[in-house]
This record gives C-alpha cells, structure tokens and sequence, in this order.
C-alpha cells in the first residue's frame, strides 16, 4: 500500500472484516491481491464489483487449485466488500476536551460489533474508548484497527494506537501481545465473559472507588487496603 493510495477507513474495515471471514488470509498479502486485480485506490466502486467467482479465482493457489474456503465463507467474504452489514449498530463517538470528566481513566475497549467487548486483541476490528470517572463515562472515540494490522508487527500497531489509554480491556490476549500492549504504557485487562461495554464500565467504576493495588498504580493514587494499613501505623504511633 503506498503513501500516495492510502485506504479510506470504510475500504479498510470491508477488507478487515472480509478477511475474517476467511481463515489462513493474511491481511497484508490480501490487500495486495485485491489492489492487483482492481488498482489504486481501492474504491467502494471496485469492491462492489467482486464476485464470489472473482475471490475464488484471485484466491486460488499458484498452482491452480482452487481456494480452499467454502462458498458460504466467500459469499459472506464478498457481501463484507460490498458494505454489507458494516458497522451496524456501531456507537458514535462524543466530543471531548481534557478535563470534561475529572478524576478518570481514559479505556479502551476491544470490539467486533456494535457497543460490545467481544474481541481478542490481535483481531478485533475496532477498540471504543471511553473516558470514564466512578460516576461517568462517554464514549470518546471509535479506531478501526485495519490499517494496524497492514504493518509488520501489527501488535506494536495496535498498542500504539490506544497508546493514550491507561487500560484494554480484551476477551482474550497472548503472552507476547500482553507484553507490547504493557510497553506502550497500556494495561490488558481480560474480560472472557465478554457482553455489553455497560456491564465492564459498571464494574470497573465499582473498583475505582476503592481500588486494589494494581488499579491504583493506574489510577495513581493509594490502594484501599494499603491506605487502612498507613491508618493503622498511624495511630499505633500516636497512642504510642
């Protein structure tokens, strides 16, 4: 993909969400098949007009051999491409300025559809962030992960993009993800039950009014419990 054809968001999400579709597609090298076949940019247009045929033959291996994904796969794969079903449902940001909600976290929120944790965090198509204090929390943006996952190490890529976030919080993630997501100042958070973003936000700012030590060093401030000890040697030294 060079600097002169960037993708749209919209084309990078249909190609994202098609690849899905199809397991063993590296979305790199996918990329570079369908701009092959249709040429640069890549347009609503031109997605729109791929056939089911068309991906199998494009997708074919070197030695002519059909693709191995069954047609339902393609067929979903294709109806992606043409915009289908793309980002139904999906929340829309609200504005924000620094300080808007004092005393808060800034979240992010690994997703596949509509305002849900549902995602691993080296597929999911969109992290949702939220800032979020013990009382609020607004969804402050939405970051399509597609073109992330174009470059080399598409982990770093997605840890930089929700750099500006103090927690992920993930279905699920990998041991060597966790430790780059770590690097870029994040803190994974699993939540393999997965559902609404409400319920995860909900327990989250019940954890923040008397935060457990790692939440504290998040947050910044004094974990509960080690606050009631410094109490007690407090007083210890006072009556003594």
């Amino acid at each position: 993909m060079s600097e002169s054809s960037p993708l749209t968001r919209d084309i990078a999400l249909r190609l994202a969400l098609a690849v899905r579709e199809l397991p063993g597609l590296d979305l790199r090298g996918f990329i570079g098949v369908v701009s092959e076949r249709l040429g640069l940019p890549l347009t609503a247009a031109k997605l729109a007009s791929i056939t089911v045929a068309d991906l199998t033959q494009w997708l074919a291996s070197e030695d002519g051999k059909p693709a191995s994904h069954d047609k339902e796969a393609l067929k979903a794969a294709v109806r992606l491409l043409w915009g289908e079903g793309v980002d139904d449902g999906l929340p829309k940001a609200q504005p924000y300025a620094e300080g808007d909600i004092p005393n808060s976290l800034r979240v992010a929120m690994a997703s596949n559809n509509g305002e849900l944790v549902d995602g691993h965090f080296g597929s999911c198509v969109r992290f949702l962030v939220y800032q979020v204090s013990t009382s609020d929390y607004r969804l402050v943006a939405v970051r399509p992960t597609a073109e992330a996952d174009t470059e080399e190490d598409k982990n770093v890529a997605r840890s930089a993009l929700i750099s500006d976030c103090q927690l992920v919080y993930v279905q699920s993630i990998g041991g060597p993800a966790a430790a780059k997501v770590v690097r870029a100042g994040v803190h994974p958070v699993k939540w393999p039950v997965g559902g609404p973003v409400e319920g995860a936000i909900g327990k989250l700012q019940t954890a923040m009014q008397a935060p457990p030590p790692w939440l504290a060093r998040v947050m910044g401030v004094e974990a509960a419990s080690l606050a009631r000890f410094a109490e007690e040697d407090e007083t210890d030294v006072e009556e003594a």
